[in-house]
């Protein structure tokens, strides 16, 4: 008997996580689970999600803070916005690429620009063109979506990546996708955490013999993302603050940086990589093959150089259909400047080609821009400012 196909047995059709998975693989994903709901650590998860909104540790991301008429969190549970679904569908993604590491060596003057936001696909006219996972993503939850339709019929469904009301990370961990990191990343055993999460939300409900198989927490007693982190977002085991996390400060934080965060920062300008590229389970990362999020080789290890020269138009056409963009023009030249002040490793030379831009910003409207630019001018301009590069 076909798992993915509904069983006799039954009045409703029931899905199965072998055909489920079956169907997301041939639309384009690289693994999936599936959970029913409630799922069995619901009420721990949705108390651990308040807990953590409740502690101020989600900073100024009000989305996340959504509540409904009852004062509910709308993403704390899913039943909350959602009264009809009775399972998730988790899909994972590969964006791991033969590329250098963040914590490998590089040039004195390369910027950062986080793994998963380099993505491109070949567009017949123009060539290699900015790519963003969450469309190309949603493209196959939707190819997915249309082939459950043909095989169970009418049913309620939402689809999601990184947009809707759900805590994906808590999902996958029901579904046995992976299990939860030290540093609050996914991990899956084969693919490690290089990897998107998307969700669809259904109303068709699970087979009763069906369990997610839950993936054992194998992070044991190794600490290295806790250590790694510059900004010490990762203050204990599990437990992260957005509000310090440098993938926070360079692209959901807008405006003006505390000092101390922006010498933590290092030469990163949008997202972070540092603790992912510290963990074991990354190191035989399987490279993936997709062509839709194959890196662009110019967003590895950025030139300080090519990302100050660039104005609001020429910000566009570089970004436009990139994650990147997300950060928007006067974000990222904020964190190029904070880049640059802790470019200590930087020659004499580059040095003065950083001083000429961060004059003209020290006196921008932009009260980010123009605290970034003052704050790296004192560190360039007085060698008593800098410390080891970071």
């Amino acid at each position: 008997m076909n798992p993915s196909l509904p069983s006799a047995a039954h009045s409703e059709p029931l899905i199965h996580t072998d055909g489920i998975r079956a169907l997301a693989v041939n639309s384009g994903f690289s693994h999936a689970g599936v959970v029913a709901l409630p799922h069995a650590h619901d009420a721990r998860d949705a108390e651990r999600f308040a807990d953590w909104i409740n502690s101020g540790r989600a900073g100024t991301m009000e989305y996340l803070k959504r509540a409904n008429e009852d004062g509910e969190l709308v993403r704390a549970r899913v039943a909350t916005p959602f009264k009809w679904a009775r399972s998730a569908i988790v899909c994972l993604a590969n964006y791991n690429s033969d590329q250098p590491k963040s914590t490998d060596a590089a040039c004195s003057d390369a910027a950062w620009i986080a793994r998963y936001a380099w993505s491109s696909r070949t567009d017949p006219q123009r060539g290699r063109v900015p790519s963003d996972y969450h469309k190309v993503l949603l493209k196959r939850l939707k190819v997915l979506e249309t082939k459950l339709h043909e095989q169970y019929g009418s049913f309620e469904s939402r689809a999601y990546v990184d947009t809707g009301p759900v805590v994906e990370r808590s999902l996958a961990v029901a579904a046995g996708v992976g299990w939860s990191a030290k540093n609050a990343c996914l991990i899956h055993p084969a693919i490690g955490s290089y990897a998107f999460l998307s969700v669809l939300i259904t109303s068709l409900s699970v087979a009763p013999e069906h369990s997610a198989l839950t993936v054992p927490d194998r992070c044991g007693s190794c600490t290295r993302c806790i250590q790694a982190c510059p900004t010490d977002a990762l203050f204990a085991p599990y437990q992260m603050d957005a509000t310090r996390c440098i993938s926070y400060l360079t692209i959901e934080h807008k405006g003006a940086i505390a000092p101390e965060l922006m010498e933590g920062m290092g030469r990163q300008v949008f997202g972070c990589d540092i603790c992912q590229d510290v963990c074991p389970w990354n190191r035989k990362a399987p490279i993936s093959a997709d062509p839709e999020l194959a890196p662009r080789e110019e967003l590895v290890n950025s030139s300080l150089d090519w990302l100050s020269s660039l104005d609001e138009r020429s910000f566009e056409q570089a970004f436009n259909g990139s994650p990147v963009r997300r950060a928007q023009y006067a974000g990222l030249i904020r964190n190029t400047a904070i880049a640059m002040g802790n470019a200590h490793a930087a020659t004499a030379e580059q040095k003065q080609r950083y001083i000429r831009p961060l004059r003209a910003w020290a006196h921008s409207s932009d009260d980010g821009i123009r605290s970034a630019a003052t704050w790296a001018l004192n560190r360039l301009e007085d060698p008593g400012n800098t410390a080891d590069n970071r």
